[in-house]
């Protein structure tokens, strides 16, 4: 993700810490590991994610930090430094939640600004159920690749796409399981990325090198999702083909459809691609729709509240749905503003405490120190990097630590094998940015969820380039295929 068009958990690589702590064992360390996976499957498998209320994964994110917390004041972490670390945390996702909440805003006046309904009404008729899947997947791929951004293609494409997929009948999980395929495609191969350019920094290659040596891996494996989505299409029975010409004329009867409409999101992508920081770009791109509502759908602002003004007002913050006279439209055509996404957000700051707490008792390094001691031979150590990648992604919440800390401690291990610096970056990349969206805490899989309106649980099976790529590493570091070594070294 390109740093300062996603900018998730800004991280300055000089000064990033990885806090040890001699006092605790492994054991110690894992204590709250165990604790929060067990209460979030049990959430999840037993109680139907409502345990503790429609907020269970919060609260039970700050039970796993409690009991982190109780580990360190064991092992001699004052409360000075738990707080300390959190807070860091904290200040790392004030950026995120800004854009969270102007992706809600955008979501909202796209709406009433008629944005969404001319994407949907323009997409039924090129986008036929045949090909949806896979279309998906290279138009998120391209969106990617320009912006170097998987947040931007989600909050443009990736909604103007859910929307198409739902008017013809096709599973949410499908949908965006395409899109987040194809954006974290983009997202790895675009020199824009910010992870992209993080991977090379801690393995110590450069960028170009980098992302030639992960081609090795990343095209197979988005080639495979291609065809997977092919195969899957063929069998897909959509309930909304039939009644694509009713749909159509719904949407044309509620809004005032033209192609003008599409100046909104152009907006928004020429200022990414010129670089223009994120929250200048979705500001630009709430104001625009706002301008385009009065302009275009008088009679939506209308109907949605007492005057224009409070109806733009309302798009921005509170819940707005459009009535259609289809039934299957009233649902795509509803937004829950900036006030839809604060169940996300707490998510994330949860997340962030639990991460914080975890980190200043050592106990993320602690268990990385462990994987790496576990790699005796070269699969070994590809395996640990990629189990440690996973880890923290899920311990940690963010993707950027589950770059930075088995970047740095898997650097020297790399070295000793007589293995090139590209071969840890490109399984940074392959195991750590792409599974942070399968993580429904992680900052990636909370925010993707909450801007595509498809729990993680939906789209998992079907964000295959996610899923694929930690395998498709493995693979090739057990039959040594483009395994690079160092120049006159022989690996070991």
């Amino acid at each position: 993700m390109q740093e300062g068009n996603d900018n998730i958990s800004k991280i300055d690589i000089e000064d990033q810490r990885i806090i040890q702590n001699k006092e605790l064992n492994i054991w110690e360390a894992l204590i709250p590991v165990v604790i929060l996976m067990g209460l979030l499957a049990y959430n999840i498998f037993a109680a139907d994610g409502v345990w503790l209320g429609d907020y269970s994964n919060q609260y039970i994110l700050l039970m796993g930090g409690a009991v982190a917390a109780i580990v360190g004041f064991k092992n001699k972490v004052s409360l000075g430094l738990m707080l300390a670390e959190v807070w860091e945390n904290l200040k790392s996702i004030f950026v995120p939640i800004m854009i969270l909440l102007l992706v809600g805003a955008l979501a909202g006046t796209w709406l009433v600004s008629g944005v969404i309904p001319a994407m949907v009404y323009y997409g039924l008729q090129v986008l036929s159920p045949e090909i949806f899947l896979p279309a998906s997947v290279v138009i998120a791929a391209i969106i990617s690749i320009a912006t170097g951004s998987s947040w931007t293609t989600s909050a443009t494409v990736g909604i103007a796409l859910i929307g198409i997929g739902s008017a013809l009948g096709i599973s949410g999980g499908m949908i965006a399981g395409a899109v987040i395929s194809g954006a974290y495609f983009g997202d790895k191969m675009s020199p824009l990325s910010d992870t992209t350019n993080l991977a090379p920094a801690m393995a110590g290659t450069d960028l170009f090198t980098h992302i030639k040596y992960m081609a090795y891996t990343t095209v197979p494996t988005i080639l495979i999702t291609l065809i997977v989505f092919a195969i899957i299409s063929i069998g897909i029975e959509p309930t909304g083909s039939a009644d694509v010409t009713g749909l159509l004329a719904s949407i044309d009867e509620t809004f005032n459809i033209t192609p003008w409409l599409f100046i909104v999101p152009l907006i928004v992508i020429a200022l990414i691609l010129l670089k223009t920081k994120p929250l200048i770009a979705l500001t630009a791109g709430v104001l625009s729709a706002a301008v385009f509502a009065f302009i275009f759908q008088p009679a939506i602002l209308e109907g949605v509240s007492s005057s224009s003004f409070s109806s733009i007002i309302n798009a921005i913050f509170v819940d707005t749905t459009i009535v259609t006279e289809n039934e299957g439209l009233n649902d795509l055509f509803s937004s829950g503003g900036m006030l839809g996404m604060l169940w996300t957000i707490l998510l994330i700051i949860c997340a962030m405490f639990f991460g914080g707490v975890m980190d200043a008792i050592g106990a993320l390094a602690k268990i990385t120190e462990k994987l790496l001691k576990m790699a005796d031979t070269i699969f070994g150590l590809f395996a640990s990097t990629v189990i440690s990648c996973l880890g923290l992604n899920t311990i940690a919440s963010d993707q950027y630590l589950a770059i930075v800390i088995p970047g740095k401690m898997f650097k020297k291990a790399y070295e000793d094998k007589g293995l090139a610096p590209e071969n840890l970056s490109r399984t940074l990349e392959d195991s750590g940015t792409v599974t942070s969206v399968l993580i429904p805490w992680n900052t990636c899989g909370a925010y993707q969820s909450g801007v595509l309106g498809v729990g993680v649980g939906e789209y998992f099976v079907y964000a295959i380039f996610n899923w694929l790529s930690p395998f498709t590493t493995l693979f090739f570091a057990a039959l040594r295929i483009k395994i690079r070594l160092l120049a006159g070294d022989k690996a070991s």
